[in-house]
């Protein structure tokens, strides 16, 4: 059994659809519902919206629906949430922060115009709620793993018709989030590490692939095991494709030995577009990460992937 279906199994909640934006399509039983339903924790709300510095143009009310929506009904706009499905999320990943995502994340809907179209769910909306949703939890002050805390548990790993896969709604609240940590940034007159690091030729590598060498791991984290919730990607060397790396939630670099989990690097973003990451590491000096998950060198050459 998945994970997600072991929580859906212990929580006694249908989670399908997922976190859904939706036009003028409530039935008639639901109309009464909205009418009935209670309204949502202000504090919750207006720290939402005082984040993103616009006016609510919606309500947010409790309802009898599996999970989460925004839905538009004769013509006035709504949140509706399960408050029960809710607080097992929170109760599910042990923080309040999830529970917040999720609220975020269908304000992101409203906000962002998708609930004025007739398509339905779609990748590209539920990939840009979802960077909202991150956008919005750095400035309330949560870090990147209290932001992703639901969607780890609530997503299934493989993409449906009207759903991304985990990997993509993961990076979506990661791109969010890391922009509003760089507006942070910017408006207390710091500059990120980021910034400072020289960045890989502008060129995109043509080159075959080289080799690159791996460092013994010293001085670094060590962990009895890697839990598979934290797990975001696998990283593949081209040197050493029997090897398991992976990229955690957190972003850092794991490399697993007969030792156990150890962080040989953490992902960083550049200025670079055709680059825009790269591993701050001890180990692996000069490796960044293209738009499309390929490793390359300092010399632009391929020396592994984003499984």
């Amino acid at each position: 059994m998945s994970q997600f279906k072991k929580v859906v199994f212990v929580l006694g909640v249908a989670f399908a659809p997922l976190f859904t934006a939706m036009a003028d399509v409530l039935p008639a039983a639901g109309a009464a519902e909205v009418t009935a339903v209670r309204e949502a924790p202000r504090d919750i709300i207006g720290e939402i919206i005082d984040v993103v510095g616009l006016k609510p143009r919606f309500e947010v009310r409790s309802a009898n629906i599996d999970n989460a929506a925004a839905v538009i009904y004769n013509g006035k706009r709504y949140i509706l949430y399960n408050e029960r499905f809710l607080a097992s999320i929170n109760n599910a990943v042990h923080t309040d922060w999830a529970g917040v995502s999720i609220l975020a994340h269908e304000i992101g809907h409203h906000l962002n115009g998708h609930t004025l179209s007739s398509r339905g769910s779609n990748h590209a909306d539920e990939l840009e709620a979802d960077e909202f949703s991150g956008f919005v939890l750095r400035k309330m002050g949560a870090s990147m793993e209290e932001a992703q805390a639901a969607m780890q548990v609530l997503s299934e790993e493989r993409s449906s018709a009207t759903h991304p896969g985990r990997s993509y709604r993961l990076a979506a609240i990661s791109k969010g989030w890391r922009n509003a940590d760089a507006q942070l940034l910017a408006g207390s007159g710091g500059q990120s590490r980021e910034q400072q690091q020289p960045i890989a030729s502008q060129t995109r590598p043509q080159q075959p692939a080289a080799r690159e060498s791996v460092r013994p791991e010293t001085k670094v984290t060590n962990t009895a095991a890697l839990d598979s919730r934290l797990v975001l990607r696998k990283v593949i060397f081209s040197n050493a494709p029997n090897e398991q790396f992976f990229l955690t939630t957190r972003l850092q670099l794991v490399h697993m030995t007969e030792d156990g989990a150890r962080v040989v690097g953490k992902l960083a973003r550049t200025n670079n577009p055709d680059y825009p990451f790269y591993f701050e590491s001890e180990y692996l000096q000069g490796l960044f990460v293209t738009d499309s998950g390929v490793l390359v060198n300092k010399r632009g050459q391929r020396v592994g992937y984003f499984g």
